[in-house]
């Protein structure tokens, strides 16, 4: 079940958000890719999941598009609690910077978002993604488009 679509309308950003947390925090991507929303506060949420071999590319790691996909969803959700009720939002840039690299023996990962700034057309935030001991994977910036959801 797509919990997203069960969510009510004529919510806040950052209530849409804590309501995803106590319906289990996974967003359809989430089942996907196994990570879940784990806190959301105003400009901030965070993401966590543990990599496991069926994230891996050729080469013997994590593929990358996993830890971007944790960094993007920060950012995005960090916007997202911003949200009045009619607004919505879209990335329209991230730029992922890799400083480790992921394995099934990194363990928990957790992807922090803020929102740098929030103004009535754009947003614009940051992610890291770290292990449990603070070590640092990858990090993002991210530019989002604001706007009125259609009626």
């Amino acid at each position: 079940m797509n919990i997203v679509a069960t969510l009510p309308a004529g919510l806040t950003g950052l209530e849409q958000l804590r309501k995803l947390i106590a319906m289990g925090g996974r967003p359809p991507i989430g089942e996907t890719l196994d990570f879940v929303l784990v806190e959301a506060g105003e400009g901030f949420a965070a993401f966590e999941s543990t990599p496991s071999i069926d994230l891996y590319n050729p080469i013997g790691t994590v593929h990358g598009g996993y830890a971007a996909t944790l960094l993007d969803s920060a950012c995005g959700c960090a916007a997202h609690s911003r949200l009045s009720p009619t607004q919505a939002y879209t990335t329209l840039e991230l730029k992922v910077a890799y400083h480790k690299p992921i394995t099934r023996d990194t363990g928990r990962l957790r992807a922090e978002g803020r929102v740098l700034s929030f103004g009535r057309r754009a947003a614009f935030a940051e992610a890291a993604l770290r292990d449990g001991e603070g070590k640092l994977y990858a990090s993002a910036t991210s530019t989002l488009l604001v706007f009125e959801r259609p009626g």
